[in-house]
């Protein structure tokens, strides 16, 4: 049994029940001195009118004759009682006795109850007793004092049969039972089946996402018609199973880049080192130019390893040095730093140093890092003889650095995937393809943006907007 099952029987189904067997309890309660109390009622009215006229019995200067007349009005009202047929009306002496009954006749069978010691007992004068006759009849017997004195009279008595009654009892208790053995087994059954309509739809969440654990990456849950929690987990379960499918292709598409960029260089210097090996004459050529050949693809090797290198750094949280920095100053540095390859690649820098300074609360080598990547993504995709463009702009609050070259875009399908790590579009030229999500983690993490727009044909612009620096901004990031 699921325990989703179990907690709802042990909770919710047995709440249920209680309340529902302690509405039985209740009803029963009131059915029970509705109908045994009805019968008590009965009987203590017709006492109540017998009371009445023995008050009126009798005269006031005549104590005995009044007594003497009460005891014939009673000895009367028994002998012409005309309720025979439901009720045994008797007259009982101070012991307890039967002086007359309306039968005629001492019936010892009625004589079990002890209502008539309760009744001395009670402050009312009033008692009352249920019990079994010796033929096995369930009776009631109220017996209620003589207020006034009749002689030998000391009380009266009513037995009736509670045959009818118990009758009417039992026949409402079992049908209140079936009632609430009915309500329980449509509770149980209608919880049931809401139950299983969850626990099936969890079982196969729990069952697909066991097998998505494992690797197979290609299964999914059916659609459900339902729109509710479930439905949407299931739609969840399944959009996650499509991105980590993508994140592998993507990251088997890393791999297998990662290991083309890595096996071109050390190819080259494989070779060059035999050339070189080969060669007895270290004035040869070949031998200089084997030397800068290694020189040149070792540092790509380089470049390419402490790429890889900071984007684990990124992924696993990294410090940030942070302190006032001037953004012009920074992406001044950073265009110098490439003009060299700039140079080498016919292309051509546009920009114009603004003439004040942007002050950024900002890590300065990794402030360079960002710029470096952003402007080595423009020369990679930037024709020969083409143009990058920098700029820089500021509001109020923040300043933006734009870097536009005139390269082949980013297709539109491609655009918002770009800052994904291990994404690399059609597009793409060498590189491990994980600069951008470099650029954009480190912008995030001091409080910027990154926003790229490209047309095909047409070039890519990347824009970097960061806060400008304010008194106080120290206490705004906490270091990563």
């Amino acid at each position: 049994m699921q325990s989703i099952t179990r907690r709802w029987l042990r909770s919710s189904l047995l709440i249920s029940a209680l309340v529902l067997v302690l509405a039985e309890g209740l009803f029963l309660s009131f059915l029970y001195q509705d109908l045994y109390g009805g019968v008590e009622n009965s009987i203590l009215n017709r006492f109540s009118a017998l009371t009445g006229r023995l008050q009126a019995t009798g005269t006031a200067g005549d104590a005995d004759g009044t007594a003497n007349s009460r005891a014939q009005a009673l000895r009367r009202a028994v002998e012409q009682f005309d309720e025979k047929d439901k009720f045994e009306f008797m007259l009982l002496d101070q012991s307890g006795a039967v002086l007359a009954t309306a039968s005629g006749m001492s019936n010892d069978n009625l004589a079990q109850g002890d209502d008539f010691y309760r009744a001395l007992t009670s402050a009312a004068g009033v008692g009352q007793a249920i019990f079994r006759t010796r033929d096995g009849e369930r009776v009631m017997a109220v017996t209620a004092l003589v207020p006034y004195a009749a002689g030998q009279i000391a009380a009266m008595r009513l037995v009736t049969s509670l045959t009818v009654v118990d009758r009417q009892w039992w026949g409402m208790v079992w049908i209140s039972a079936g009632v609430v053995l009915a309500a329980l087994g449509l509770m149980l059954w209608s919880g049931l089946f809401f139950i299983r309509s969850i626990v099936r739809p969890l079982g196969q969440v729990e069952a697909t996402a066991r097998r998505i654990a494992g690797g197979d990456l290609q299964t999914r849950l059916p659609d459900t018609r339902y729109n509710d929690e479930i439905g949407r987990l299931c739609r969840t379960i399944n959009e996650m199973a499509e991105h980590l499918t993508e994140t592998e292709r993507m990251k088997n598409e890393f791999i297998s880049s990662v290991s083309h960029e890595l096996r071109t260089p050390l190819t080259s210097i494989k070779g060059w080192v035999e050339t070189i090996g080969a060669l007895r004459d270290p004035g040869d050529p070949n031998y200089r130019k084997g030397l800068e050949v290694i020189g040149a693809e070792a540092d790509r090797l380089y470049g390419m390893v402490e790429e890889l290198l900071d984007f684990s750094r990124l992924q696993n949280g990294i410090r940030l040095d942070c302190q006032v920095l001037d953004l012009v100053a920074e992406a001044t540095d950073a265009a110098l730093f490439l003009e060299g390859r700039l140079q080498q690649e016919g292309l051509r820098l546009v920009y114009e140093e603004p003439p004040e300074p942007y002050p950024v609360w900002a890590d300065p080598a990794r402030l360079r890092q960002v710029f470096v990547n952003v402007l080595d993504n423009a020369v990679k995709y930037s024709p020969p003889g083409g143009s990058i463009f920098l700029t820089l702009t500021r509001t109020p609050s923040t300043v933006t650095v734009a870097v536009r070259d005139q390269g082949r875009g980013i297709p539109p399908e491609d655009l918002d995937k770009v800052r994904q790590k291990f994404f690399k579009g059609r597009n793409a030229v060498r590189g491990s393809g994980i600069g951008l999500a470099v650029v954009d983690s480190i912008v995030t993490a001091l409080g910027g943006t990154t926003r790229i727009a490209s047309t095909l044909g047409q070039g890519t612009t990347v824009s970097i907007t960061l806060p400008l620096y304010h008194p106080g901004q120290e206490h705004l990031h906490e270091p990563i």
